[in-house]
């Protein structure tokens, strides 16, 4: 019989904050190093790995577009020897930001089969057979790989090869794209069978649609737990009521909001240095009331504007 997974289980580390020298969440700039050199930002993610493994952590999600976030971790795994930890990327970006906070373009997307081979290639030339899943980076209604007869065939070679397949969502249409893109088929089999979408309390709009996918057997991770950090540095008076009960930070509330959803496999944070990682933690041990949960819900808003404000953000 297995045993039911506890919240560290279901917690993931993402890495998007650590891998790059800019990035558009707010609350980071002090937690990262006033030298955000290569070495610099490197040692920084080891040191947010090391305690996420103590802690029980053993999901950590990565992407070709993350800068040198999969080159990091592949240094980690290495250099630690660790063989338990689930690993998952992404293709579709690429990071052509030259390691500069002021470039003008940080990452360009293209989801066509040469970039997919490409970027397969890179990943699995510093991660192999750690990557457990792959996914299309930010898949949207607009996406040309809908009809991409020899893509659709390429990831759905890949998953035979026994590597998940899925994609991760963005923008307002999340619950279009994760309803379409989970009935893609090749040779009657489905393409993809795991979803990485926005989910936070600023906007669920998306919950429905997973619910329903992981009843059809999707494996769901969310993302953006913390709403790029306006969670932390404007939490709703919702969540600072719930922070004060429990005595953690905004932040927790936010992470065990998203934990609270039964269809969700795995919960991704994404901090930036050691202390925000531990307060993220909290949430794995803040059990939320009805109640609670309830109060939650109502700050959530219009998905067409949570997206407007979220393009808005400017890469610091």
């Amino acid at each position: 019989m297995t045993s039911p997974r506890t919240r560290i289980d279901r917690t993931g580390l993402g890495l998007a904050a650590l891998g790059r020298p800019a990035y558009i969440n707010l609350g980071r700039d002090g937690a990262l190093p006033a030298d955000r050199s290569v070495p610099a930002l490197r040692a920084a993610t080891h040191e947010v790995l090391d305690d996420a493994y103590l802690a029980g952590v053993r999901q950590v999600d990565v992407a070709r577009s993350y800068g040198l976030a999969e080159d990091f971790l592949a240094s980690w795994l290495r250099e630690r020897g660790h063989r338990d930890v689930l690993v998952s990327s992404k293709w579709g970006y690429a990071y052509v930001g030259d390691w500069r906070l002021d470039a003008e373009v940080h990452e360009a997307k293209e989801h066509s089969l040469g970039r997919f081979r490409t970027q397969w290639t890179e990943s699995t030339g510093l991660l192999g057979a750690a990557i457990s899943l792959y996914q299309v980076h930010s898949l949207t209604p607009d996406s040309p790989l809908f009809t991409d007869e020899p893509l659709l065939e390429a990831l759905a070679e890949l998953a035979a090869s026994g590597v998940r397949v899925g994609f991760s969502t963005s923008g307002p249409a999340q619950a279009d794209v994760v309803r379409r893109a989970s009935a893609l088929e090749v040779a009657g089999q489905r393409v993809f069978t795991a979803v990485q979408s926005t989910w936070n309390v600023l906007e669920p709009s998306v919950g429905e649609a997973l619910a329903e996918v992981r009843e059809a057997g999707f494996t769901v991770l969310l993302k953006e737990t913390l709403a790029n950090g306006r969670l932390v540095v404007d939490p709703p008076e919702q969540v600072r009521a719930a922070a004060a009960a429990h005595g953690v930070g905004p932040d927790a509330i936010a992470v065990a909001a998203a934990l609270a959803q039964p269809w969700a496999d795995t919960v991704l944070i994404g901090p930036s240095s050691r202390a925000q990682l531990a307060s993220n933690l909290d949430g794995t041990k803040a059990a939320l009331s009805g109640a609670e949960l309830a109060a939650l819900a109502e700050p959530a808003e219009n998905a067409e504007a949570y997206w407007a404000r979220r393009s808005s953000l400017q890469w610091r």
